[in-house]
């Protein structure tokens, strides 16, 4: 594009007196700016797109060619950098390693560049340039002679700013380790030495945790302290001193990604680049191991790995709307299949994609931080094929035909650090576990859709909950508001049990033996017992007997009180063993494709029963916390500690509370009984003082979040602070009564309160149809019938929920679709009986 009014010969002081009127709007990031080179706020527009990037020069956000001119009439702010990346293939016969030209050097400096090419075969131009709206004046960079010192200063600093999600992303451990001065002349002895893949211990004790390999001998020794902080005897340095063998690796957490290399002869932590040959050298071929970190040492099955990801087929790639993949930022995929399948739901498609536009003009100045803009964006990027194009003619007889075609996709760098922002789990680079993901993006969604359709209805029904006390025989029946239905899988109902027990003698001699485990057996479970496993009454621990005004024995069945839209089932696959991570069972499950649970619908006070008396329990508090007044005394260090493990710090903070201070053992039983209660992440919220009433239960209903009108104390402190009262009891039924955060939503959501009063514009898109089984002000309920059609599943592959990988399968146009990251094909053969998250629709009455 050639600039307006031409560049070629004006003076400096032309230059200079075109910017003046703008230079008090031009800025040098500071420290803590965050400068976005690499993303639109509204799309995911690139420097590499057509269009380029445009970052403003006052607040540093990145705007694609469609979305800029929104930022100028919203905010008047004029001067943008265009930064454009031009992606070539290197011409033929050129020398190998030639480093690649640039047009202006490294422009763009830390750009992060597109994996999907290979730095190799291709050549990166960049190009940089200030642009003046409205008028669209063009300024090449770099050009200091003509250019004020201040803007030639505000350009360099966004030219070599750090990515806007540095913070993000892995500490780079190729800067703080060094290669081992012992690692290419390491001498490993001929000595016939084997590792088997599981039941190691050490040589001179019984330890068989913190184990480590001589990369000279192969011998396994425990380590004592060594920077990981692990405990142990210390024999694998004693080993050292009496050998002068220098390296050793962790055993307990290899993978072709993860080596712990320690050197004792240098005292630290060392890199070994020839750490796969010293392994196969004791037969550690560590080559063909999955990306799953396994803290047994086990193996995971290889079977898994192929039949979940359709391993050697020749899937056909799809694209187009609807079929974009999402890019793996690095165990990002748990957040990558939650959000394919939500978008593939028509109530989240019209809730942000149906309102995009209405979402954009009403964003707030800064987008990256605004939920609805965020998800509306997301959708947008998955639906409008936009990022999903099929390779030109030319690149699928080059490319497809050597099968080196690789879709983009799109990257929820953006996304990933607005939803996980504050939390201890989702904002690591670490796995995490798909299910609570998928909760706490439903909390968010509730959060942020007061004045806008709700799209979490679709997934929201009652859960009829009874308890009887053994010792009366009197019941109580409550509801509750549920999201998704936790199935338990009975391995004891397997129907190859006796394969599963042989299995076990085998595994248990070979790890006896130090000899190589057999072929593991997968538990085959039948559907049908999973539903009656749920059915079943399971013991209410503490249980409070209104009746006896103390302690019982309780029982509790669950029962449906009314029936989603769309029915999300959770295979209870994993179980906490005693190292503290959720391991998992290895099963599978004949998955139907219709589900019929009418039978489970619950049924309320039958005839004969009788019910409890309607009294709250009297509170009890920790003896060291009576009569004291402020925030109840915690053991910080314990709840720390608890917290390292990997657990919410203010589910950590309550268990050791409600375990009066005990120690974090007995916190960690708490954590277990209490991880899937709705609140078990939330701050720790102590009642006031009270005579034993009437509880909420009376009205058939529990105290979540149904019907929970704000107390009127609460009510009267956000009014007093100038917050209309509407607005008021809106804040606080979007955060379940908590103050703090309620006066935090308050000041996120003014201007959708305001543009609630005078539009009505939301009518249009809202679903008019849906039944309004609930009072207005509380959540909407869409009862039907229980009969259910299987569209989307979400498989788990690895030993953990810790670590592993996810892909999900989507039945869409007839054909089940699998989206494995970036790459979406056809499905040949969906593995519906390995699944971990399903996902049901109701059937039409019809």
């Amino acid at each position: 594009q050639k600039s307006r009014g031409g560049m070629n010969g004006r003076m400096a002081a032309d230059l200079g007196e075109l910017l003046v009127p703008y230079m008090p709007t031009i800025r040098v990031p500071r420290t803590g700016d965050r400068v976005f080179k690499s993303e639109c706020a509204f799309s995911y527009d690139s420097p590499e797109s057509e269009g380029g990037l445009y970052v403003c020069m006052n607040t540093f956000l990145g705007f694609g060619r469609e979305h800029v001119e929104r930022h100028y009439r919203k905010t008047g702010q004029s001067v943008y950098m265009h930064l454009k990346r031009h992606v070539k293939e290197k011409a033929t016969g050129a020398a190998g390693g030639a480093i690649s030209r640039r047009r202006n050097g490294k422009v763009f400096l830390d750009l992060e560049l597109n994996r999907d090419f290979n730095g190799d075969e291709y050549d990166c131009e960049d190009e940089a340039k200030l642009v003046i709206f409205p008028d669209h004046f063009e300024i090449p960079l770099p050009n200091i002679e003509e250019l004020p010192a201040l803007v030639t200063i505000a350009c360099d600093a966004v030219l070599n700013a750090a990515s806007a999600y540095k913070k993000q992303e892995p500490d780079s451990w190729d800067e703080e380790i060094q290669v081992s001065k012992h690692a290419r002349s390491l001498r490993q002895q001929d000595n016939g030495v084997r590792i088997p893949p599981s039941g190691w211990k050490c040589q001179k004790c019984e330890m068989k945790e913190n184990l480590w390999l001589n990369l000279s001998d192969g011998a396994v020794l425990c380590g004592k302290w060594f920077f990981d902080g692990s405990g142990g005897n210390g024999h694998a340095l004693d080993h050292f001193k009496d050998t002068n063998f220098p390296l050793a690796v962790k055993l307990d957490n290899l993978t072709p990604d993860i080596a712990d290399i320690y050197s004792f002869d240098e005292e630290e932590a060392v890199l070994d680049p020839q750490i796969s040959e010293h392994l196969q050298h004791f037969g550690i071929d560590i080559i063909p191991i999955q990306r799953v970190h396994n803290t047994n040492g086990m193996r995971p099955r290889v079977s898994e790995w192929e039949v979940i990801q359709e391993s050697g087929m020749k899937l056909k790639a799809v694209y187009g709307s609807g079929f974009t993949g999402i890019k793996n930022l690095g165990n990002s995929c748990y957040l990558g299949t939650i959000m394919q399948v939500l978008f593939s739901i028509p109530e989240f498609q019209r809730a942000y994609v149906g309102n995009l536009q209405r979402i954009y003009d009403y964003s707030p100045l800064d987008p990256s931080t605004d939920f609805s803009t965020q998800m509306a964006k997301l959708g947008h990027g998955l639906l409008s094929g936009l990022y999903s194009k099929p390779p030109m003619k030319s690149e699928l007889i080059e490319q497809v035909m050597k099968e080196e075609y690789k879709p983009k996709g799109i990257s929820l760098k953006m996304f990933k650090a607005l939803v996980s922002n504050g939390h201890p789990e989702f904002s690591s680079n670490r796995q995490q576990d798909a299910q609570k993901f998928f909760l706490h993006l439903i909390n968010l969604v509730e959060r942020n859709s007061v004045g806008l359709e709700n799209p979490n209805n679709a997934f929201r029904y009652l859960v009829e909950e009874r308890v009887q006390c053994c010792q009366t025989q009197k019941v109580r029946y409550t509801q509750k508001v549920d999201y998704l239905m936790q199935l338990p899988a009975p391995i004891e109902a397997a129907s190859n049990r006796e394969e599963l027990i042989a299995y076990e003698a085998k595994r248990n001699e070979a790890e006896e033996n130090m000899r190589a485990p057999p072929e593991p057996v997968r538990a085959r479970i039948p559907f049908t017992a999973c539903l009656q496993a749920f059915t079943e009454p399971e013991n209410v621990p503490d249980f409070w007997s209104s009746e006896l005004q103390a302690k019982s024995a309780g029982v509790k069945t669950s029962r449906f009180a009314s029936f989603p839209e769309y029915l999300v089932v959770q295979i209870k696959k994993f179980t906490f063993v005693v190292d503290w991570v959720p391991k998992k069972v290895d099963l599978s499950i004949d998955i139907p494709d219709f589900l019929d649970l009418s039978r489970l619908r619950g049924t309320g006070l039958q005839a004969g029963e009788q019910e409890l008396p309607d009294l709250t329990p009297p509170i009890v508090l920790p003896e060291d916390t009576r009569g004291k007044k402020g925030s109840p005394e915690i053991d910080e260090s314990a709840a720390m500690q608890l917290a390292e493990m990997g657990f919410p710090l203010e589910a950590c903070r309550k268990a050791i509370y409600y375990t009066g201070n005990m120690g974090p053992e007995m916190a960690f039983n708490w954590i277990i009984a209490h991880m899937e209660e709705p609140d078990f992440a939330e701050p720790l919220a102590l009642p006031t003082f009270m005579e034993p009433g009437p509880s909420v239960a009376g009205s058939g209903l529990a105290a979540t979040p149904l019907e929970n009108h704000p107390p009127e104390e609460s009510i009267a402190i956000l009014t007093s602070m100038g917050f209309p009262r509407r607005h008021s009891v809106q804040a606080l039924k979007a955060t379940n009564n908590n103050l703090e955060r309620a006066l935090d939503w308050i000041f996120t959501h003014t201007e959708r309160e305001e543009e609630e009063e005078t539009s009505d514009a939301l009518s249009d898109m809202a679903d008019t149809t849906e039944p309004n089984d609930s009072d207005a002000s509380g959540p909407q309920i869409k009862d039907g019938p229980g009969r259910y059609e299987l569209f989307a599943f979400i498989s788990h592959i690895g030993a953990s929920t810790m670590s592993g990988h996810y892909v999900c399968h989507i039945k869409k146009e007839g054909r089940w679709v699998i989206f494995n990251d970036h790459k979406v094909c056809l499905s040949e053969r969906p593995p519906k009986d390995l699944g971990y998250i399903y996902f049901y629709r109701r059937l039409s009455s019809s």
